[in-house]
């Protein structure tokens, strides 16, 4: 919920109309939405979040694993 912001109850809505999903973090990457927090600690632990985030550019391309 975004209760600090005084349109928090339009954004919140706008994301559920866009994605399905009102909770934040509501994550894009490249464009595309990939989820919440729970998704991206999925992905990661699956090992598939450093090659989107590499894919899309907001990682250089080393053998480095986060």
């Amino acid at each position: 919920m975004l209760i600090n912001s005084e349109d928090g109850d339009e954004t919140e809505a706008a994301l559920e109309g866009w994605t399905g999903q009102r909770t934040v973090p509501n994550v894009f990457i490249d464009g595309k939405q990939i989820g919440g927090c729970d998704v991206l600690m999925v992905k990661h632990q699956a090992g598939t979040l450093v090659p989107l985030l590499t894919d899309a550019g907001a990682l250089a391309n080393t053998s480095a694993q986060l």
